[in-house]
């Protein structure tokens, strides 16, 4: 396992759309192990392949030392809203709030190609749907608002 470097959000690399995983073997294994490494070195709740430079469909979380790891997903199912501030390790930038779906349903793939579906609220939510835009080349940073009077956590 090797910690990775951590792709800038100045780096247009972080804009491209990465490619469906075709193939589940040691590569992409050595890739996810390293992708926890680097979350855990960097402390963080997400990270993508993209942002270790790779354009796989891949994200992993860590949320409340709940490690999981999403090959291929799609998120199929999103319900409520809710306000969140949001950080990323490839960016530099204070924290700002993006509206957010409260619950999110991904299906995905596990490191070994078994398929799962997944559904989670309000942290995770946003942590999975943060992830998810990474993918597409999508910055939290572009989907900063100001939330209605009320609706941003404090």
């Amino acid at each position: 396992m090797a910690i990775r470097e951590v792709v800038s959000y100045k780096d247009e690399f972080i804009r491209r759309k990465s490619k469906p995983v075709k193939v589940f073997d040691e590569k992409l294994w050595e890739l996810l192990d390293d992708m926890h490494e680097t979350l855990d070195e960097k402390m963080g709740a997400g990270l993508s392949a993209v942002q270790v430079g790779v354009l796989k469909n891949v994200f992993i979380t860590n949320i409340n030392n709940m490690q999981m790891e999403f090959v291929n997903p799609v998120i199929t199912k999103t319900s409520g809203e809710q306000y969140k501030k949001e950080g990323c390790l490839s960016v530099a930038l204070p924290f700002e709030y993006v509206k957010r779906p409260f619950e999110v349903t991904v299906e995905a793939f596990d490191r070994y190609g078994n398929p799962f579906t997944f559904t989670c609220q309000d942290w995770t939510a946003v942590c999975i749907c943060h992830e998810y835009d990474h993918l597409q080349g999508i910055l939290y940073i572009d989907k900063a608002c100001i939330p209605p009077k009320g609706k941003g956590e404090e």
